[in-house]
């Protein structure tokens, strides 16, 4: 791989870092560009570099007056995916990828999903080069109260559940979107649960949610970094 590879990362709360996926990736020889927009840093128009990976936080995709920067990433997802630039979008990210092709977001209907999560790989996952190798069952820590509900016609779903079908897609050859987060341990579940003031769940809630990512952990790891490697080659045999 070659090592001068990078990836920009879009961080839209301190604490919704890439965490694991950071590791991961700079592990496999990858280095990270981390663009903070709610700490003054200019959302660029294009990627300056190999990999897009646009990160969670607890504002919502079209929340522009609470997040003014939001226009700008999903202007920047939109030229990743005209350029084909290996792309990942995690939670609000998956949700800021989907709008920017054309999709719909929404508050979910079956409600927020919390913890972790089993996840079923649909059909077209045995031939997807990130999900091909995953085996059920699975699971996920999942945080989010919005929804993915209308993808655009060339969008491919990975994987879904019986909350909520639009869990993982892809879009064209080099852009995916995940609703969950395999990017959390315990240590950054507990950060959310301490910092939360949405009154969404009770303390109970965020205390078992808390304390499934942490027994989930072991499994979570070893489910996950597999799929950030993968994309961290795809990111070093770009361009």
């Amino acid at each position: 791989m070659v090592r001068s590879s990078r990836v920009l990362v879009i961080e839209h709360e301190a604490d919704a870092p890439m965490a694991l996926f950071g590791d991961w990736i700079t592990g496999a020889g990858v280095g990270l560009e981390v663009v903070r927009p709610s700490e003054g840093d200019t959302v660029p128009a294009k990627v300056d570099g190999n990999g897009l990976v646009v990160l969670g936080g607890a504002m919502s995709a079209d929340d522009d007056e609470l997040a003014p920067w939001l226009p700008a990433v999903r202007g920047l997802l939109g030229e990743a995916l005209a350029d084909s630039v290996p792309t990942l979008g995690i939670c609000l990210g998956a949700q800021l990828l989907a709008v920017a092709a054309g999709g719909r977001v929404e508050r979910g209907e079956a409600g927020p999903e919390l913890g972790v999560c089993p996840l079923e790989l649909r059909a077209a996952a045995a031939s997807d080069v990130l999900f091909a190798p995953l085996r059920p069952p699975l699971v996920a820590a999942q945080w989010h109260t919005d929804a993915i509900t209308a993808l655009p016609a060339t969008a491919v779903v990975l994987a879904s559940n019986d909350r909520y079908d639009v869990q993982a897609f892809r879009l064209g050859e080099n852009a995916w979107g995940v609703q969950f987060h395999p990017e959390v341990d315990r240590g950054v579940m507990a950060a959310w649960a301490a910092a939360d003031h949405a009154d969404l769940f009770s303390h109970q809630q965020l205390e078992q949610a808390v304390e499934e990512v942490g027994e989930a952990e072991p499994v979570l790891r070893s489910t996950w970094r597999p799929l950030a490697e993968r994309f961290a080659g795809l990111v070093g045999d770009f361009r």
